[in-house]
């Protein structure tokens, strides 16, 4: 299929689904009938690499002479194993062939290197029944044995998820990626380039637009702009993405343009729309949007103000055709249902915002516009993308980026899924703010929400202040424990190494996150280490926060972490292998009796956290003021309402039963007549189905003028107040 514009993602970012750029870039210029072709290049290698004609051609050029590691050498001496297995492991991860699940499941299907020297308490991790999990984490594996394989004996850049990453990151001077540039390509470089040819014969564009979203992207992204400028030199090459936009808007090394004529920055739509009107032609240079590219040998920057940026309502919807959407890979690396989520299944990516509703945390990137300028999209709006891409990929799996969904979005989504009855399984990022009730979980639950992932960050409520989170600790013990009870998985992001961070608060923080993971509120998270950025608030003013940059220099080429020295701080890198430990252990539901010293090999302050607080915080009465003007929905089913009346030594009274059918359970409850007749009414007018929804107000003043008396009374108290489980809920 030949297309004017053919938008890639380069190797390598999730094997499980693609990355969403190209998608959404492809369903704009759907609006603006401009054809298009994309394609997930990080799949198509991987597919080309593991394969018994991948594997055959991979062990034919290791270098036999070549001393290597005991692990390697079982791997060489085992390699028909591995090439006889591979096509039907790939085909097991893709969920063509899974009556492999028993034969993998028994140990002696598939070789075995030092990974699996890793494995955990399988039968503790997948019982007895859970075959298809289990032989999907043993596949994963086998697969990272053999990337260990390629990585020591025939690319040293070779990572699942990235590519070359050390050489894009903190890339301050473009010297080492342009030497290694011009080295002969690597075993990985000739596969991708490859696919890179038949591509082009195959899509004939007039501009290739290659999304490098990550450090891991670039390398690769390079080698096929290079490839595409030496042998289509009449084919314009253009890259954005989160790595341009983050680290990319100081350039000035003029080499950068022998692998790209353009560069784009932050919103790719108008910026792509006039860069192909310019290469048909159509408009002058002057008109460019947000574009780096060299004139008369040096780097300059056009952009057009008076062409403004798209609304979210107006860049159409992401159209995911083209992509080999049968091929990626389910892999289970972590033993832990939250963990998973991240590699397993195939999700669409969406999001319900552009930016971010607080953009306030001193540690992001908060002075640029992918964060700083907040614009959601309608509840209808976003229902009617995912019908259409749920249309068109046959998947209802969803997966939302936002650097954090607004709640009362969510609220407004998840009612909008209910009430076209859309049969979804959705996960979000979020921010842990006490806008999560009780009922709002539930309502999510209801809608098909089956996790969210927050910053906890550093788990410590001065730090948390210092980095104007919002949030306490306290708060997200709470909140976690609404989405836990309410069924729904929680990932907290943990940050260590945050400017003034003493010793003793990094103990702390990990205290604390392991009596939440020992509470059962917190399911699965993972460590950052603290990364000065050049565009968040601490980057931007290090001496507010009591760090030093080592260099005031800028990079002709990327720009954005900054070395720092922390003087008042801990020496936070050492905390890093202890840290990260305890958590798998933790994540595993293991070692929460291990002392917090045990974990690190120098020696730290005890904690000061009383180790009850997370359990006894939880206990607590939790006193939520309701607001007068909280919607009241029911989403249950019609309650079997039926009256009698009840004798007692000779006094009568006329009572009614109401029994609620949920899916889990059978409800009853009994009330006075008149009050149950009520009840069931009001229940019919709460309907989530209904046009109208009413207020908590609306809901009293009805009562009130049906003269029942007391509406908290009766309202807050059981056997009403328990409805909840049923469907009755606040929000």
């Amino acid at each position: 299929m030949s297309a004017p514009i053919f938008l890639f993602t380069p190797p390598f970012t999730q094997l499980n689904t693609p990355y969403p750029a190209t998608a959404y870039l492809k369903g704009f210029l759907n609006t603006k009938g401009i054809s298009s072709y994309q394609a997930d290049l990080g799949i198509e290698v991987t597919i080309a690499l593991f394969s018994k004609t991948g594997l055959s051609d991979l062990f034919a050029a290791i270098d036999k002479s070549k001393e290597v590691s005991a692990n390697s050498k079982r791997m060489i001496t085992l390699q028909e194993d591995y090439i006889t297995t591979i096509d039907a492991v790939i085909l097991f991860l893709q969920g063509k062939n899974p009556a492999l699940a028993p034969l993998i499941c028994k140990r002696n299907f598939l070789p075995e290197a030092e990974r699996f020297a890793q494995t955990d308490d399988l039968a503790w991790a997948f019982g007895s029944m859970g075959t298809q999990d289990k032989a999907k984490h043993l596949a994963t594996l086998y697969l990272e044995d053999l990337s260990d394989l390629i990585k020591e004996c025939a690319d040293e850049h070779f990572g699942f998820s990235r590519y070359a990453e050390k050489l894009g990151r903190s890339a301050n001077s473009f010297d080492e990626l342009y030497n290694e540039l011009q080295k002969p390509y690597t075993y990985l470089d000739k596969i991708l380039i490859t696919i890179v040819e038949k591509k082009m014969m195959k899509v004939q564009p007039k501009l290739v637009c290659i999304s490098v979203p990550f450090p891991g992207n670039l390398y690769t992204s390079l080698r096929c702009g290079q490839w595409i400028k030496q042998y289509y030199p009449n084919v314009k090459v253009c890259t954005g993405g989160g790595f341009a936009n983050t680290e990319l808007r100081s350039l000035t090394d003029v080499r950068v343009f022998e692998f790209y004529d353009f560069i784009t920055l932050d919103d790719g739509e108008a910026p792509i729309e006039n860069l192909f009107a310019f290469v048909e032609g159509k408009k002058n240079i002057d008109e460019l949007k947000r574009t780096f590219l060299l004139q008369d040998g040096k780097v300059t920057y056009i952009n057009n103000t008076a062409c403004t940026d798209y609304k979210q309502g107006q860049v159409g919807t992401p159209d995911y055709s083209d992509f080999l959407l049968d091929q990626y890979i389910s892999a289970i690396e972590v033993v832990n249902p939250m963990h998973s989520l991240w590699s397993d299944g195939r999700w669409n990516k969406l999001t319900m915002a552009h930016g971010c509703y607080w953009g306030k945390c001193t540690f992001c990137d908060i002075s640029l516009d992918y964060i700083k300028l907040y614009e959601p999209i309608t509840a209808e709006l976003l229902c009617n993308r995912m019908e259409e891409i749920m249309a068109q990929t046959g998947q209802n799996g969803f997966h939302f980026v936002d650097e954090a969904a607004p709640p009362a979005l969510m609220r407004a989504l998840s009612l909008e899924i209910i009430k076209r009855k859309l049969v979804v399984s959705w996960w979000a990022n979020i921010r842990f703010e006490k806008s999560f009730t009780r009922d709002l979980c539930l309502l999510l639950k209801a809608a098909g929400c089956i996790a969210v992932s927050g910053g906890l960050e550093v788990a410590s409520d001065r730090l948390l202040q210092l980095i104007d989170k919002g949030i306490t600790v306290a708060q997200v013990a709470r909140v976690n424990k609404h989405f836990t009870e309410a069924g729904i998985m929680v990932h907290a992001y943990l940050m260590y190494g945050f400017p003034t961070q003493t010793a003793q608060e990094t103990i702390d923080s990990l205290e604390m996150v392991r009596q939440l993971f020992e509470a059962g509120v917190l399911q699965s998270a993972f460590w950052h280490l603290f990364t000065m950025t050049a565009h968040s608030p601490v980057g931007l003013n290090p001496a507010k926060y009591k760090v030093q940059k080592l260099t005031e220099t800028i990079g002709s080429f990327a720009n954005n972490d900054i070395v720092h020295i922390d003087p008042t701080g801990a020496d936070h890198e050492s905390f890093s292998f202890g840290l990260k430990k305890s958590l798998l252990n933790y994540m595993h539901g293991a070692c929460f009796d291990v002392p917090l010293h045990k974990w690190f090999d120098f020696k730290t302050p005890k904690t000061t956290i009383a180790p009850d607080y997370i359990a006894t915080l939880l206990t607590e009465e939790e006193y939520q003021a309701v607001k007068p003007n909280t919607k009241v929905v029911w989403l249950g089913n019609t309650p079997v309402v039926e009256t009698y009346t009840k004798s007692k030594k000779g006094n009568h009274w006329e009572m009614c039963s109401l029994t609620f059918e949920t899916k889990k359970e059978t409800l009853d409850i009994k009330t006075d007549k008149e009050q149950g007749l009520w009840l069931a009414d009001m229940i019919a007018q709460l309907s989530v189905h209904n046009i109208k929804t009413l207020s908590l107000t609306e809901v009293k003043a009805s009562y009130e003028n049906a003269g029942l008396g007391d509406f908290e009374l009766f309202w807050d108290n059981k056997p009403v107040n328990t409805l909840y489980r049923a469907g009755l809920l606040q929000l």
